[in-house]
C-alpha cells in the first residue's frame, strides 16, 4: 500500500464516525469485569527493578510549556532520572477496588476504558545503572525486561533517515499499540484511541524530560517495519507509534549496520480477546513508510496548516501563575489526575481557563512540523460557565493569544449531544474540541498525516490534562458525534475534522 493514496484513510475516518459509520454497525456487547488483562509480561526474561524516586522538580505549569532547545539540553545519564521519566509516564499511581469489577490499577495518564493498550520500550547506551541495550518498561512490577544486550541506537538513527534529534540522544523511548487491548470495546474505532491515549502518556513524558531538562523531539517518520523489528513485536498484534530522543549525548555510537536478529522472544498472551479488526490494520499499513528515502520525502513535506482569523471580538487570555501554580510540582499534579466522572456546573474563572489554553499550546517538537510553535491543530470552545467571559461558542486565535466569539448563548444541551450525550459536556464549565482541516493534512503527509494529526491534538489534549489540575479544574476527555461537532461550529470550522474533546469544570 502507498502512503498517498489517501482515500484509505477516509474510508476509516467516515466509516469509524458516530452516530452512523458503517464500521460501528455491527452489534456488540463488552463487559468490563472481563477486560484484558493490561500487562505486556515476558516469560523468560529477568527483570532489571527500578529506582522509584518521586522527587519533586519544576513546578507543573513550566514543566508543561518549557522548552529546551538542544544546545541547553541536559545529558539523561542516569537510571534514576530514567526510572522518574518512565513512572510518571506510565506508572501505577493509584488503586481502587470495584464492586463487582474488582481491583483497577490506574496508571499516570488518561486511557480510553482503563485498557492500557499502549507499552514503552527504550534503546539506549550505557548509562549510570543500565547497560546499553533494547528493554521493554513493566509498570507492573516497575522493572526493564532486557530485549537485546548492546547499543542499537544506530538502528532508530538509521530508521529515521539521520534525524538529529535521534543521532544525539543518549535515550530513545518508543511507544507501541497492542490492538485487540482496546479493540474489544471500541472495536474499529481503536486506532483512533491508540493516538489518543498515547498522546496523553507523551503528554507526561514531555513534561517530565522538561522538568529534567532534557531536550526531546515527538518523531512520527521512521521505516514502520525497522523499528518494529528492532523491539520484536509481533506485527499483527502490536506496532510502534511514534519515537521520543531524550536529552544531549556528546558519546560517538558505531554507525556500521547492526544484523537485527529475530527473537521471538515468548510472552503472556498480549490479549485475552482475539479481535483483529481488518479496517485497523489496512489504514495501519497504508500509513507505514517503508523506506528512508519515504521518510525523508514525508519528513520535507513540514506543515503548519493552523489557521487566524483576525476579529474585533476578541477577548484576550489572561494567563497568570499564582503562588499555588508554582508551588505544584509536576509529580504532584500527575498523582492528583484524573478522569472527571460529574461536574457541577459552578464556574471557573478566566484566569484559570487562560493559563491552561496558553500553557498547554506553547508548542510541541514533532518532526513534521517546521518551526516550535507551529501546529495543525485547531481550537473550538464551548463556554457554559467561566467567569468574565460571556457564554458562547469560541475559537482560540494562538497568534493573538486570544479567544474569538463566534456565537454568544446558552448551549449546554447542544454540548451534552456532541459528546455522545453524556451529562459531562453539560455540566463542565468548557468544552474544548480539537480540529484540522484533514483534507490539507492528508494532501501534504499522506495516510501518515492521519497518525501526525490524532497525535499533535492527544499531546495537546494531555497538556490540558495536567494544566488543568496544576489549575485545580477538572479534566476529562470525551467522544463526539463527529459531523455534527463541525456543523455546530461552521462556518468557520467549515472542513475540519474533530481529532479530540476534553472538558473542563469543577468537581
Amino acid at each position: 500500500m502507498n502512503n498517498d493514496e489517501t482515500q484509505i484513510t477516509w474510508n476509516y475516518h467516515n466509516g469509524t464516525k458516530h452516530p452512523n459509520g458503517i464500521f460501528l454497525m455491527k452489534p456488540h456487547f463488552y463487559d468490563p469485569a472481563l477486560r484484558p488483562y493490561p500487562y505486556k509480561i515476558y516469560k523468560t526474561l529477568k527483570g532489571i527493578p527500578l529506582p522509584n524516586d518521586k522527587h519533586s522538580t519544576l513546578p507543573a505549569i513550566k514543566s508543561i510549556s518549557e522548552f529546551i532547545s538542544q544546545n541547553k539540553s541536559n545529558n539523561l545519564s542516569d537510571l534514576q532520572s530514567l526510572s522518574h521519566i518512565l513512572y510518571f509516564s506510565s506508572g501505577i499511581t493509584k488503586t481502587i477496588n470495584y464492586a463487582g469489577l474488582g481491583e483497577f490499577e490506574f496508571r499516570a495518564a488518561s486511557c480510553t476504558g482503563a485498557l492500557y493498550h499502549i507499552e514503552i520500550y527504550l534503546v539506549c547506551r550505557d548509562i549510570l545503572g543500565l547497560d546499553a541495550g533494547v528493554y521493554h518498561f513493566d509498570p507492573k512490577q516497575m522493572k526493564l525486561d532486557q530485549l537485546r544486550k548492546g547499543d542499537f541506537r544506530s538502528v532508530l538513527v538509521n530508521a529515521t533517515a539521520d534525524n538529529f534529534d535521534v543521532k544525539h540522544a543518549p535515550v530513545i523511548l518508543v511507544y507501541t499499540d497492542i490492538f485487540t487491548r482496546n479493540s474489544t470495546k471500541y472495536r474499529t474505532r481503536e486506532y483512533r484511541h491508540a493516538f489518543w491515549d498515547c498522546g496523553t502518556i507523551i503528554a507526561n513524558t514531555l513534561a517530565m524530560c522538561n522538568s529534567h531538562h532534557f531536550r526531546t523531539k515527538v518523531i512520527m517518520g521512521f521505516v514502520d517495519d525497522v523499528v518494529n523489528s528492532l523491539l520484536d513485536l509481533n506485527q499483527e498484534k502490536e506496532v510502534s507509534l511514534a519515537l521520543i530522543p531524550i536529552g544531549k549525548d556528546i558519546s560517538v555510537f558505531p554507525e556500521e549496520p547492526i544484523e537485527i536478529e529475530k527473537l521471538n522472544l515468548p510472552t503472556e498472551p498480549l490479549s485475552n480477546y482475539n479481535y483483529d479488526d481488518p479496517e485497523i490494520t489496512k489504514l495501519h499499513y497504508a500509513s507505514s513508510l517503508t523506506s528512508l528515502r519515504q521518510v525523508s520525502s514525508w519528513r520535507s513535506k513540514n506543515s503548519s496548516i493552523q489557521s487566524y482569523d483576525s476579529s474585533t471580538k476578541d477577548d484576550v487570555l489572561e494567563p497568570k501563575l499564582d503562588e499555588i501554580s508554582v508551588g505544584t510540582s509536576i509529580e504532584t499534579v500527575i498523582v492528583k489526575r484524573g478522569s472527571a466522572r460529574k461536574f457541577s456546573r459552578k464556574s471557573i474563572s478566566f484566569q484559570q481557563l487562560s493559563t491552561i489554553i496558553y500553557y498547554s499550546t506553547h508548542g510541541i517538537c514533532m518532526d513534521f512540523l517546521q518551526n516550535y510553535g507551529d501546529s495543525i491543530i485547531d481550537l473550538y470552545i464551548i463556554v457554559n460557565s467561566v467567569e468574565n467571559l460571556k457564554s458562547g461558542i469560541y475559537y482560540f486565535n494562538k497568534k493573538s493569544n486570544s479567544l474569538e466569539l463566534l456565537k454568544e448563548g446558552i448551549f449546554r444541551n447542544e454540548a451534552m449531544h456532541l459528546g455522545l450525550d453524556q451529562d459531562l459536556p453539560g455540566d463542565g464549565s468548557v468544552c474544548i474540541f480539537f480540529m484540522t482541516d484533514l483534507e490539507k493534512v492528508l494532501d501534504k503527509l499522506g495516510n501518515r498525516g492521519y497518525r501526525a494529526a490524532q497525535m499533535e491534538a492527544s499531546i495537546i489534549g494531555g497538556r490540558f490534562y495536567l494544566a488543568a489540575y496544576s489549575q485545580k479544574v477538572e479534566a476529562t476527555g470525551l467522544t463526539f458525534y463527529d459531523d455534527e461537532v463541525t456543523e455546530f461550529f461552521s462556518p468557520h470550522s467549515k472542513n475540519k475534522n474533530t481529532m479530540f474533546m476534553i472538558v473542563l469544570g469543577k468537581k
